[in-house]
């Protein structure tokens, strides 16, 4: 099974596979700003708002604003790419 972009953030920076982290902690291990990290959550739950078909049954709206945080970070993920002008 294919790792999540959480769960390779986590290897990456030497932390249980499924830890949870905040954005703050994100933000400073990362390197990426806190200010743009929130855009990135907010806009990651705008999605979940605007486009209900799109997420995942039993999706949380703040779970659907932290994925979009982690694929973000994780500089190969397209999501990269779209976000990255926000920083």
């Amino acid at each position: 099974m294919a790792l999540t972009y959480k769960q390779k953030f986590n290897l990456k920076h030497g932390q249980p596979k499924d830890k949870s982290n905040s954005l703050s902690q994100i933000a400073k291990l990362s390197g990426f700003s806190l200010k743009g990290l929130k855009v990135v959550y907010r806009k990651g739950q705008a999605a979940f708002k605007t486009n209900p078909a799109s997420v995942r049954p039993g999706m949380a709206q703040n779970q659907w604003g932290m994925a979009r945080v982690y694929a973000v970070v994780d500089k190969s993920s397209k999501a990269y790419q779209i976000d990255k002008v926000h920083f």
